[in-house]
């Protein structure tokens, strides 16, 4: 008796997949569309007139846009760094077994559990320039002279977020790493040891290279996630002063909503642009590791 083909069971493969894809195709794709579609257009809450590629021609000329462009990409170049590299180093010392680690790991991580709102809150009241803890241990300490508007200064706003973002992400480097090593092969880590390996050089040239898949993958995740930054922002500072810490993305919301022109095909526009920027910067940044990868091995 010949045994009969089996088949594929479509009518149940589309059943599972069709909420997917209608959730989706609703609020994914559909908006982005729509983005692209708005982008060449002049959109009003009542009416709709093409531009073609005026709104681009806008934009390129608006110093507001490239002022958020440079905040966003330096957010984003020197964010990631710090994140991992700190998180490595707290990985490093709970692998090594501290003392305390268990109340250490506890609270280099509870950061990670709060938002983005009560984060910025909490902070916004220990940079505070009359009472917060920042200058308060500053004064405590007789450094008075270095007390700070540190949100309200132009030159030291950005840098300030860029350092609550690091304090807030460190934690979650730090789990993820401290997983890397705990799978690391002991056969390797033991050799060095017999071999009477420093602890530095059995960091950097065994450790290191065996965990950087996992650092390159943590470091392309924060930089995402800072080319997109915007609850923080809008919580502590709006983006101000004088548009130092404006984002791309709190700019996108200002013109949308918060400008009188009405018009949502400008704010489009930067959106489309974006989308645009980040998909390459990711894409050029997997490709670039991918590749150094391949010819170290």
């Amino acid at each position: 008796m010949t045994r009969s083909v089996d088949r594929q069971p479509w009518g149940a493969i589309l059943a599972f997949l069709l909420p997917a894809f209608t959730v989706y195709t609703a609020f994914t794709a559909y908006p982005v569309v729509r983005t692209f579609w708005n982008s060449f257009h002049k959109v009003l809450p009542r009416s709709e007139e093409f531009v073609g590629a005026a709104n681009y021609a806008a934009l390129a000329q608006d110093e507001i846009f490239w002022r958020a462009v440079r905040n966003t990409f330096t957010w984003a170049c020197i964010s990631p760094l710090a994140e991992v590299g700190i998180g490595l180093a707290l990985a490093m010392a709970l692998y090594a077994r501290v003392p305390g680690m268990r109340f250490f790991r506890i609270a280099w991580f509870t950061p990670v559990l709060m938002s983005y709102v009560v984060v910025g809150i909490i902070w916004v009241w220990i940079y505070n320039y009359d009472w917060g803890a920042a200058n308060a241990l500053l004064r405590w300490l007789g450094l008075g002279g270095l007390v700070q508007a540190w949100i309200g200064d132009p030159k030291l706003a950005l840098p300030s977020l860029i350092f609550i973002t690091t304090w807030m992400w460190s934690g979650f480097n730090m789990v993820v790493l401290l997983a890397a090593l705990h799978s690391l092969p002991s056969e390797v880590v033991e050799a060095a040891e017999l071999d009477n390996c420093g602890w530095g050089a059995k960091v950097w040239h065994i450790i290191v290279p065996l965990i950087k898949p996992t650092l390159l993958n943590l470091l392309v995740l924060s930089f995402i996630g800072k080319m997109k930054i915007f609850d923080l922002v809008w919580i502590t500072t709006k983006g101000g002063p004088l548009w130092s810490t404006e984002t791309v993305s709190t700019y996108v919301y200002k013109r949308a909503f918060e400008w009188t022109s009405f018009d949502l095909g400008y704010p489009s526009t930067i959106a489309a642009v974006w989308f645009v920027i980040v998909l390459t910067a990711v894409l050029a940044l997997t490709w670039l590791f991918r590749t150094r990868e391949r010819l170290e091995y």
